[in-house]
């Protein structure tokens, strides 16, 4: 069985093939039919319902997946049977790496710092600009934490694997 989390709407799915084509989501029996027209668009037939969807991210380790489903935005969080087990034991949190640093993914100038040392941020949060090739390149958060210290200074340039923040 899959749970499936779908803006806040929480899913369990339970597939009767391995071609992921009929089996029950709440309870409730499904069939599909699915064409694939290209690698990232997909037609599906659900019970009489048509659906067009786009594939935009996957992240296999977050298990995470970022679509749009008839054009709206959505993004499905995934867990199987392997990640209640882990919970049920308490090893969930082991699979988290803490992130401590972020360092410049290349060189460029600083900007602006959209943060302060104090501050608490979520995962994806906007940290700073980075100016690379006259383009404006917003570096957003690798983990959830409190900023610990900034090590750029606005108008500054800064090299490739410069350190730019540490986090607690």
């Amino acid at each position: 069985m899959i749970k499936a989390n779908l803006n806040n709407l929480n899913f369990d799915i339970d597939f009767d093939d391995k071609q992921y084509q009929q089996g029950k989501i709440n309870d409730t029996s499904f069939v599909i039919d699915r064409v694939k027209s290209s690698a990232t668009h997909w037609h599906i037939l659900k019970n009489g319902k048509s659906y067009n969807i786009e594939i935009l991210k996957v992240d296999k380790i977050g298990k995470q997946v970022d679509l749009k489903l008839n054009g709206k935005l959505n993004s499905i969080k995934i867990t199987d049977q392997f990640d209640a087990l882990l919970k049920s034991l308490g090893m969930d949190s082991l699979a988290a790496k803490k992130v401590l640093e972020l360092k410049a993914p290349m060189p460029g100038l600083v900007l602006n710092i959209a943060v302060n040392e104090g501050d608490t941020i979520a995962k994806g949060d906007a940290i700073l600009i980075l100016e690379a090739m006259k383009m404006e390149n917003i570096i957003k958060s690798p983990t959830a934490g409190v900023i610990k210290k900034i090590h750029a200074v606005k108008g500054n340039a800064v090299e490739k694997n410069q350190l730019l923040i540490s986090f607690q």
